[in-house]
C-alpha cells in the first residue's frame, strides 16, 4: 500500500506554503504595529479631531480590487498614515468633546490583545470554561462596587453577562419582558402590548421595541420639562399605564435612565419602580454612561431604588477606561432571559449544560459566538484598583465643574440645564429677549465655527424645544490644558460672530 503523499493528485498539492500565522513573523509584525499606535497616541493632537475629508474621498485612494499577490507590511502602515488616518474622527483626542467619550487604557487594551489572541468563541461553558467563569467573577466584581443587591449577582439569586452595546441589552431585556407577558396573554395577543419610556431615552430604545415586535404606535414616549431637569414623571407614568389599562392593552416595560444622552438628566429609580410593581411592568435601568459614576459613594444615589427593578445595564467603554465594545446587564431573574433567549441544538449538547451546573452564555445574548470580553475588564480592575477608577471619574467631573466656572464668569452665556457629572450643555446667549431662532442659528454657527478648527470637536442637542451645545469631559488623554484651550476657542468664536452681528 502507498503512502498517503503518493497516492494524493499532485495538481491538488500546494505551490508554497502559506503560512497566515508564523509565530515569529508575529511577533515582529506586532511590535511594529504597537510602535505604530504608540506613535498614534502620542501626536494624536496634531491630527483635527473631526475627520475634514469629503464623502467618497477613500474611493479615490485605494485600488478597486484585492491585491492578487502579497503586500509589504510597511507598505500597508504607510497607507494607514496617508489614508486612513485622515478619515478619522478621533475619539481618543484630549479635545473630543462631542456624545460621550470612549475611554480607553493602557490594561484594557492588553486586556484586548489577550481576548484577540484567544480567540475563544465562548457561548456555552464547555467552549471556553475560563471565559464563562472569569465573567461571572467580574460582574460580581462590578456588582459589588456598585454596591448592588445580592439579587443581581451570581452569589445571590441573580447575574451578569457582558453585552456588546447598551442596544443589546435593552433588546434583550425587552424580549424577556414580552415573552412573560405574552405566557400569560397568549402569543396571538402580541399587539396590545405597550413599553414606555421619555422623549430623553435613547434612540436606540424605540428601534428594539420594534425588533422585539411592539407595534410602534404602543411605544410611548412620556414628555419632560425643565421643571422636572427632563427626567422622567412618575405620576405621567401611572396616567399612562392607567389609560392604556382601561384601553385593554398590557403594559410590559418601562425604560428609565440614569444619565440621558441630551443632558445627563437621572430618573428617579425608586419611584418608578413603585409604579411598574404595581402593574407588573418589567423595569430596566439604561445607566450607559452615568452608572459608572456610582462607584463613588458621592453618586450612588443615583440608583437608590435599584434593589426594586428587573435589570440594570452601565458601558464601561464610556467612563471606564474601557475599549469599544463592552456593555454589562444584571438582571434579577436570569431565567427569563434564558428562556425567552436559549436555543439547544444536538451539535451544542454537553454534560455539563445538561446538569444545569454552568452558565451558557449564549442564552442570555442575541446571537451564539461571543468574544472573552471580561479580560479587558479583569485587567482594568486588578491594574488600576476601585480608587484610581473612582479618581479618574472625579478627575473628569472636576474638570467639566472648571469649564462650568468659565460659562458662569461670561455673562454672553448661559448653562441651559444643570451639569450633571462630567457633562455641560449651554448655549451663546448674548441678549435677553431675543428670538428663539435667532438664539438657535447663533449657536449652529458657534458649532461650526468651533469644529471647523480641528482643534476641538463638540456636539449639540434640543432639550425642551432649546437647542444647545454640549461639552463633554472624559477623553483618556484629557487634562485641565485642554478645557482650558477649548474654552479660549469657543470664547474667541463667540468675540467673532457677535462683532459680524
Amino acid at each position: 500500500m502507498g503512502s498517503l503523499d503518493s497516492n494524493f493528485p499532485e495538481s491538488s498539492l500546494p505551490f508554497s506554503q502559506f503560512k497566515p500565522l508564523d509565530p515569529e513573523e508575529f511577533r515582529k509584525q506586532a511590535h511594529q504595529m504597537v510602535d505604530f499606535i504608540a506613535d498614534y497616541y502620542k501626536n494624536i493632537e496634531t491630527y483635527p479631531v473631526l475627520s475634514q475629508v469629503e464623502p467618497g474621498y477613500l474611493h479615490s485612494r485605494i485600488p478597486n480590487t484585492a491585491p492578487y499577490k502579497p503586500e509589504p507590511f510597511d507598505a500597508i502602515l504607510r497607507d494607514v498614515q496617508k489614508d486612513i488616518i485622515p478619515g478619522m474622527t478621533h475619539w481618543l483626542s484630549p479635545n473630543f468633546f462631542a456624545y460621550f467619550p470612549a475611554t480607553v487604557s493602557t490594561a484594557a487594551f492588553l486586556g484586548e490583545m489577550l481576548c484577540t489572541s484567544f480567540n475563544s468563541v465562548g457561548f456555552n461553558w464547555l467552549a471556553s470554561p475560563a471565559a464563562t467563569e472569569l465573567e461571572a467573577i467580574v460582574m460580581d466584581w462590578l456588582a459589588n462596587m456598585l454596591k448592588l443587591p445580592k439579587s443581581f449577582m451570581f452569589s445571590g439569586t441573580g447575574g451578569g453577562v457582558i453585552q456588546g452595546t447598551t442596544s443589546e441589552a435593552i433588546l434583550c431585556t425587552l424580549v424577556a419582558a414580552r415573552d412573560r407577558a405574552l405566557a400569560r396573554i397568549g402569543a396571538e395577543n402580541i399587539s396590545k402590548l405597550v413599553v414606555y419610556g421619555s422623549d430623553q431615552t435613547h434612540s436606540t430604545y424605540a428601534k428594539a421595541c420594534k425588533l422585539a415586535g411592539i407595534i410602534p404606535c404602543n411605544i410611548r414616549s412620556i414628555p419632560t420639562t425643565a421643571d422636572t431637569e427632563f427626567s422622567l414623571s412618575p405620576s405621567l407614568v401611572r396616567t399612562e399605564i392607567e389609560a392604556d389599562v382601561a384601553a385593554g392593552l398590557v403594559p410590559v416595560y418601562l425604560c428609565a435612565t440614569v444619565g440621558t444622552t441630551s443632558s445627563a438628566a437621572v430618573d428617579p429609580v425608586a419611584a418608578l419602580a413603585q409604579v411598574a410593581e404595581a402593574y407588573g411592568v418589567w423595569l430596566h435601568v439604561d445607566s450607559a454612561y452615568a452608572g459608572s459614576a456610582c462607584i463613588c459613594p458621592e453618586f450612588r444615589q443615583h440608583l437608590d431604588g435599584i434593589e426594586r427593578v428587573d435589570s440594570l445595564s452601565l458601558s464601561p467603554h464610556k467612563w471606564f477606561l474601557t475599549y469599544l465594545d463592552c456593555c454589562c446587564l444584571w438582571v434579577k431573574t436570569p431565567s427569563l432571559l434564558v428562556k425567552a433567549l436559549s436555543t439547544d441544538p444536538e451539535y451544542l449538547k454537553n454534560k455539563p449544560s445538561e446538569s444545569d451546573s454552568v452558565i451558557d452564555y449564549k442564552d442570555w445574548q442575541i446571537g451564539t459566538g461571543r468574544r472573552f470580553r471580561a479580560l479587558k475588564i479583569w485587567l482594568v480592575l486588578r491594574s488600576y484598583g476601585v480608587a484610581n477608577l473612582q479618581s479618574h471619574i472625579r478627575s473628569d467631573i472636576r474638570m467639566a465643574e472648571m469649564f462650568e466656572w468659565f460659562l458662569k464668569a461670561d455673562a454672553r452665556f448661559e448653562i441651559v440645564v444643570p451639569r450633571r457629572f462630567a457633562l455641560v450643555c449651554f448655549r451663546l446667549n448674548p441678549r435677553a429677549g431675543s428670538e428663539p431662532g435667532l438664539i438657535e442659528s447663533l449657536n449652529r454657527k458657534l458649532l461650526e465655527c468651533v469644529n471647523s478648527t480641528g482643534r476641538v470637536y463638540m456636539t449639540h442637542t434640543i432639550v425642551g424645544g432649546v437647542y444647545l451645545l454640549r461639552f463633554a469631559v472624559g477623553a483618556t488623554l484629557t487634562e485641565d490644558r485642554h478645557v482650558v484651550a477649548a474654552w479660549k476657542l469657543i470664547k474667541k468664536c463667540a468675540d467673532d460672530l457677535l462683532k459680524e452681528g
